[in-house]
């Protein structure tokens, strides 16, 4: 079957937005993100939007599933897959490429492996009878669900693991066994793994001076709740301890950029189990666009 889709993946601070934006400028594309924090309105800084990567050559490329809710609302697995076919729908009907960019490996993974899945009311008796086990339980109840657990975050949180273990229980639904057809040429970028550590650190420092504080302030400000900071992870979580008190400035700095290395690196192992499973990935030397151009022109159109 020829591609349909191209996927540039990577972990962080690698330079996937701006390579994509380059390529489907080149090629005629557009993008869908596959970034689970970026949905949000008003979180710019920290989640890494960098809308500016997107201006190439002088004009903007289109770019979706970015600022689409607000950060008090839940945005999940299944939003995004049934956005994610939507948008690949509508740029395939125009005639443009779908690039999907991104380094959240679940969503990437639900889109390359072709999950199935369906619609969850999370508000019914379900939910309350799984809070009634211990964190413990409901982990090994999910591990026996899906033994090949991919998102290990979704272990640290009781809510997220009584939702996983309710997508699990749903099934297929008929939508989705009618989803069918993408195929994606994959790139994925690499750095070696001291120069991701410089370039994440760098980038916080610099983050930090542009006001990724006080964004986070302003969250609070507008109701988001310290537990809702906390289940945004990183950089969200660990400013929401510095602005409660709970680290001063330099533990804050410390912890979390100690957090996104670890964070970098477990999408590295994600990355490595995708292909494990089969899911061949075109692996190019830092952001570049002539051998990224090279892949996509020999493969793509072939």
């Amino acid at each position: 079957m020829q591609y349909n889709l191209i996927t540039i993946l990577g972990p962080t601070a690698v330079g996937k937005t701006f390579l994509g934006a380059s390529l489907a400028d080149h090629f005629g594309g557009e993008i869908i993100s596959a970034d689970s924090r970026q949905v949000y309105k008003r979180m710019d800084i920290g989640t890494g939007k960098d809308l500016d990567d997107y201006l190439i050559n002088g004009k903007t490329v289109p770019y979706h599933l970015i600022d689409i809710c607000e950060p008090k609302d839940e945005y999940n697995l299944y939003l995004f897959n049934r956005r994610f076919y939507k948008t690949f729908k509508d740029i395939t009907s125009r005639k443009m490429i779908p690039f999907m960019v991104g380094g959240t490996g679940l969503y990437l993974h639900s889109v390359l492996k072709s999950y199935d899945l369906n619609a969850v009311d999370f508000e019914n008796e379900r939910f309350d009878e799984l809070n009634n086990f211990t964190i413990e339980e409901l982990k090994e109840m999910l591990k026996a669900k899906n033994p090949a657990l991919h998102n290990t975050t979704d272990l640290m949180i009781k809510e997220r693991i009584i939702k996983a273990l309710m997508i699990s229980e749903k099934g297929t639904s008929k939508e989705t066994e009618e989803i069918t057809g993408v195929n994606s040429l994959n790139i994925g970028i690499n750095l070696e793994r001291d120069e991701i550590r410089k370039r994440i650190t760098g980038r916080l420092k610099l983050r930090l001076q542009g006001g990724m504080t006080e964004e986070v302030e302003k969250l609070l400000e507008e109701g988001v709740t310290p537990q809702r900071l906390e289940a945004f992870g990183l950089e969200y979580k660990f400013i929401g301890k510095y602005l409660a008190g709970e680290l001063n400035r330099n533990d804050m700095f410390q912890k979390l950029n100690s957090a996104i290395h670890g964070f970098a690196k477990r999408q590295m192992t994600w990355f490595r189990k995708m292909e494990k499973e089969g899911i061949k990935i075109n692996w190019i030397n830092g952001p570049d666009y002539d051998a990224a151009k090279e892949i996509v022109s020999k493969n793509y159109f072939s």
